[in-house]
């Protein structure tokens, strides 16, 4: 997968705070799903459309160019996939949530998937420096029989380069919606040095956290059965399914083992839930 480079570039304090917004928009069109809507402001972009695995799935790769976000950065995302229709959003790389500065940086991320669609969000992981102050909010409305699947892998500090998480703090919300009822709603507040760090009911001491929601029809018990028989530390890994909702979690202290897990999950859940392989974003092997 593709690979930032280690040592991070932090912005000078004269740095001015950056407002950055990227909407996107996708429709069926004779069973060929198209970009129809494109617009940004400021530093935040996406990549021509890429059509990897045939027409029916538009692949889109979100690039922030300046690699890393710092105290008061703001960035917004909106994607809508009408009817029908077919996307899966990424990013080339980590996210790096640089020092505070004083200032809280925000992401808001807004999608949509119209009846009968397919939407994906599969950015790569979320690394968050010392002394970061964050807001994650994340909210996602579905159509009726629409299909989603949502992963997120989150990092605080970069243990193998010896840096640690020691102040800060991350607040999270992601809400779900299908068909106007709401199926899945999350918040929290992690702060540094705080027992939801430490605690059996937070992070138990470890640094990684990976979470991959799917919504969609329910799925067959030997599909459930399947991911819980995939390869795992023991005691790190967990599967809950509730009606429509399925949830996977990964609690530990290496990206790469998070990823690993997250993806062999996908490629399980992807095919049960679309009728479709799981494809890995070319981007993310170079």
């Amino acid at each position: 997968m593709k690979r930032i480079a280690d040592e991070p570039v932090l912005a000078p304090a004269t740095h001015a705070r950056w407002q950055a917004r990227l909407s996107l928009g996708f429709e069926s069109d004779r069973g060929t799903t198209r970009l129809v809507e494109r617009e940004h402001a400021g530093p935040l972009r996406v990549q021509k459309p890429l059509y990897p695995e045939g027409n029916a799935v538009c692949h889109a790769i979100v690039v922030h160019p300046p690699g890393g976000v710092v105290g008061g950065d703001e960035l917004e995302l909106r994607a809508r996939v009408g009817a029908q229709a077919g996307a899966l959003l990424a990013t080339p790389g980590a996210a790096k949530w640089y020092k505070a500065n004083g200032h809280v940086s925000q992401q808001n991320i807004n999608l949509a998937a119209g009846d009968g669609a397919t939407l994906e969000w599969l950015p790569q992981e979320t690394i968050f420096f010392d002394a970061a102050h964050v807001q994650l909010r994340q909210d996602v409305e579905l159509g009726k029989d629409a299909t989603y699947i949502g992963c997120e892998i989150l990092c605080f500090g970069r243990t193998a380069s010896g840096e640690s998480f020691n102040t800060g703090t991350v607040e999270q919300r992601t809400s779900i919606r299908r068909d106007g009822r709401l199926v899945w709603f999350e918040q929290g507040v992690l702060a540094a040095g705080s027992t939801a760090m430490s605690s059996p009911l937070g992070l138990a001491g470890h640094t990684v956290c990976a979470t991959l929601i799917a919504v969609g029809k329910p799925l067959p018990g030997s599909v459930i059965a399947a991911l819980r028989e995939i390869d795992a530390p023991a005691g790190s890994f967990g599967i809950t399914q509730m009606k429509s909702v399925t949830v996977v979690r990964h609690l530990g202290n290496s990206s790469e083992v998070a990823r690993r897990l997250m993806i062999a999950a996908w490629r399980l859940l992807r095919p049960a839930l679309t009728g479709r392989e799981a494809v890995v974003p070319r981007i993310w092997n170079t």
